[in-house]
């Protein structure tokens, strides 16, 4: 059994963390995912150093700085099931930021290699891309939070709600390849909520030849590694899913290849997200 399944920690660190990918754990080159639950009034502060960082508040509302910008009381949802788009600040290699949790607070930071291009800024709601994809039971909502259109040296960041009984990132594709313009090499991390939260998703991760196959039961709070290969999810009836998507490679475009087998599932060339 290859371990994709990252839990959380029962308990936050001293920090707040609860759950962290980087490279090194992943066996990968780019992506580093946490996620961090803090109380009112606690603090978190960090150096970006070589890398990018996507800091998306998923609940609660906070103070953020960085060593030349700062927003105060960001943040407006409580619940990601509240499918309204979140505040997000991006913040480049080569800088700081310093959050302040103003409510309880869920904070998810994605990390992906910088060039320290870009300065730091604000991204709200109104700037957050709203898709709805599919139909019947492969409809779900989409919000393009960091996509290739926005500034930024690797990151990509997106996150979905799928309602239950239906499918997402489907027909299944990947993007294991660095074969443009068929196919890019992304890595990709899915961090999970399910509502009623004890409830679970299912995602198959799987490669042509099978050398990789597995399927998983992955419950609220859950990360999932895609290191490559296909990898569909589904949402059991009675149980909404969401899921927020880190994905970096060496370049940063997404260009995704169907399964041939699936690939009938998709009558026009709209993004499977």
């Amino acid at each position: 059994m290859v371990d994709l399944i990252v839990p959380a920690r029962p308990d936050p660190g001293p920090d707040g963390c609860v759950l962290s990918i980087t490279p090194q754990s992943a066996g990968w080159e780019y992506v580093g995912f946490e996620v961090f639950k803090l109380v009112t009034g606690q603090t978190l502060r960090r150096a970006t150093g070589e890398q990018e960082v996507c800091l998306v508040l998923l609940s609660g509302k906070a103070d953020v700085s960085t060593n030349a910008q700062r927003w105060s009381g960001i943040g407006e949802r409580m619940s990601v099931f509240e499918q309204i788009p979140p505040y997000s600040v991006y913040v480049p290699s080569n800088d700081s930021y310093n959050l302040t949790a103003l409510t309880d607070l869920e904070l998810a930071v994605c990390l992906a290699p910088g060039k320290g291009g870009h300065e730091a800024r604000l991204i709200a709601p109104a700037h957050v891309g709203v898709e709805h994809r599919g139909s019947g039971n492969m409809a779900r909502l989409v919000h393009n939070i960091l996509p290739e259109s926005q500034p930024a040296d690797s990151l990509l960041v997106v996150e979905v709600f799928t309602p239950g009984g239906h499918w997402s990132s489907y027909p299944p594709h990947k993007h294991e390849r660095d074969f443009l313009p068929e196919e890019s090499l992304l890595e990709e991390t899915y961090y999970y909520h399910t509502n009623p939260g004890q409830g679970f998703a299912v995602q198959r991760v799987y490669t042509d030849d099978r050398s990789l196959d597995e399927t998983l039961a992955v419950n609220d709070g859950e990360a999932v590694l895609v290191p490559r290969g296909y990898h569909p999810v589904s949402a059991p009836p009675g149980y909404d899913v969401y899921y927020l998507n880190v994905m970096a490679g060496p370049k940063r475009i997404w260009k995704f290849y169907n399964d041939p087998a699936h690939a009938w599932l998709m009558p026009t060339p709209t993004a499977p997200r």
